[in-house]
């Protein structure tokens, strides 16, 4: 009974949303470790929609014409990729992505060049994450370059999408969720893997490059050691919003994230944190927290990274810092600038933080910023096709 009642619910999801007749509705036949990009299966949307005017794209609230899509089950493995008209999902009551969180998602952005090419920035190392995070949710296993593959044919499909703007971008989503529909708390046996895209402006209705002020509140934490939090999960970011309207009520737009007893600096909302000083050995020095289980590996955060490492003229240091450590160097006039990174903000300088009741003003835009606006304008010449690099994968 409850077998049938699996092979139903799988056969319902398949059949609503229009991308096989289901999975235990087809003949046996073997398991299926890998999809392969070469056995793409593509529906095109017959009523395409009108594309946007870039000037005025409000973050993910535009999606394109088409989506990608994969099903895998336990029984049968990886069925053939499909692109199919962008369309609404059916979902069996149970399904354990909405009970019981067994979601992963990422973030990528493709640019329309100033040759009008279209690139997608450091892909590979979305994949890895991606990976990386389906493995800690028990999810299935993929070949990351098929999957990449994939999203190029995607995104080729969808390529007018890309805007003709030096300014916008096409927001890339993969999402993995298991489909097991039922209540038990378990690793699921379907799962359903798919790529949404979407055209977007700057990420802050504020501007591409207007300051931030944060709330650094130690009773709130976004993650812990041996917890979720170098995973790309959307668990770790639900319980984040109720904190994001704390900070809005108390007049600051973001939250710096703050970890142990000695407060450490983490993250700031969905980025991660640069803090460029002069350190108390009078060494000109970045500084980022390190990978230790609690900071999100970001694309944009390794690309600054490997960026100064490059320029080679002030020190790099990927280390634990503390509210303590940002305070005195601030009494002593040594901090220069606080900003955020991320795919979707890239560069985000910061200006004030509250914190225990106390406002502290960041010198970053009386210092230029010198860096943030440096890292920006060689981030985003290399992503416009301004400067040509390997980071770059063509469409």
């Amino acid at each position: 009974m409850a077998a049938a009642g699996l092979r139903r619910g799988g056969q319902v999801f398949c059949r609503q949303l229009g991308f096989s007749a289901g999975w235990h509705s087809l003949p046996r036949r073997s398991l299926s470790t890998v999809f392969k990009a070469s056995d793409m299966q593509i529906e095109l949307n017959k009523r395409p929609n009108q594309k946007p005017d870039p000037g005025k794209l409000v973050f993910g609230k535009t999606f394109t014409d088409h989506m990608l899509a994969i099903e895998w089950s336990n029984e049968k493995g990886w069925e053939k990729p499909c692109i199919k008209p962008f369309q609404n999902l059916s979902l069996h009551p149970a399904t354990s992505a909405l009970h019981y969180s067994l979601e992963i998602f990422e973030g990528m952005k493709a640019f329309r060049g100033i040759d009008k090419k279209v690139r997608i920035f450091r892909p590979m190392l979305n994949m890895e994450r991606m990976h990386r995070s389906a493995v800690r949710m028990t999810l299935p296993s993929f070949d990351k370059a098929e999957l990449l593959e994939c999203i190029r044919k995607l995104i080729e499909v969808d390529q007018e999408w890309v805007p003709y703007s030096d300014t916008a971008s096409l927001y890339i989503r993969p999402t993995f969720i298991g489909m097991e529909p039922s209540l038990g708390v378990m690793k699921s046996n379907y799962a359903l893997l798919y790529v949404i895209l979407g055209p977007v402006g700057p990420y802050f209705s504020t501007g591409s490059f207007s300051p931030v002020s944060l709330l650094a509140d130690p009773r709130f934490v976004r993650a812990w050691m041996g917890g979720m939090g170098d995973y790309k999960a959307g668990g770790n970011y639900g319980p984040t919003i109720h904190v994001q309207n704390e900070a809005a009520k108390q007049g600051c737009q973001q939250v710096l994230w703050l970890y142990g007893d000695d407060h450490q600096i983490t993250e700031v909302g969905t980025m991660n944190i640069f803090l460029y000083w002069i350190n108390e050995h009078g060494e000109e020095e970045l500084v980022t927290p390190p990978l230790n289980g609690v900071i999100l590996p970001g694309v944009v955060r390794r690309s600054l990274l490997d960026m100064s490492l490059q320029w080679g003229e002030f020190k790099v240091s990927e280390k634990t810092f503390t509210m303590n450590d940002l305070i005195k160097g601030l009494e002593e006039n040594r901090v220069k600038e606080v900003f955020g990174s991320g795919t979707a903000c890239v560069v985000c300088p910061v200006n004030r933080i509250l914190y225990k009741d106390k406002n502290y003003h960041i010198p970053t835009m009386e210092n230029g910023p010198y860096l943030a606006k440096r890292f920006l304008k060689e981030l985003t010449d290399i992503q416009y096709g301004r400067t040509p690099s390997e980071w770059m994968l063509s469409i």
